[in-house]
């Protein structure tokens, strides 16, 4: 896989990684939940699950490509607001959206 192909199948993975606690009802779109609906804590909590295996499958990916680069705290806040911005339309979709009928 070349350079460009592996940066772009992490940005969609973390496109649809971000929005993925807010569209369904399963615990990492997996596993049943107990109650009828997830409450904003929880879906925060796998948010934030989600955030380092997309991180880790990155890390991996550019192992495999070439040199590890050493990343700083400034990274990991940069990366984790980008993360927050991708889960904004699933969050709309959840909470903000006005249901009729």
């Amino acid at each position: 896989m070349d350079v460009s192909l592996s940066s772009w199948f992490v940005i969609l993975l973390a496109v649809v990684a971000a929005n993925l606690p807010f569209i369904n009802e399963r615990l990492f779109a997996a596993l049943p939940f107990g109650r009828p609906v997830k409450s904003l804590w929880l879906r925060l909590l796998e948010l934030i699950v989600l955030y380092f295996v997309v991180g880790g499958l990155a890390y991996l990916l550019e192992s495999r490509i070439g040199n590890v680069f050493r990343q700083n705290w400034e990274f990991y806040a940069i990366t984790g607001c980008f993360f927050l911005v991708l889960a904004f339309p699933g969050f709309v979709f959840r909470y903000l959206r006005k249901r009729h009928g």
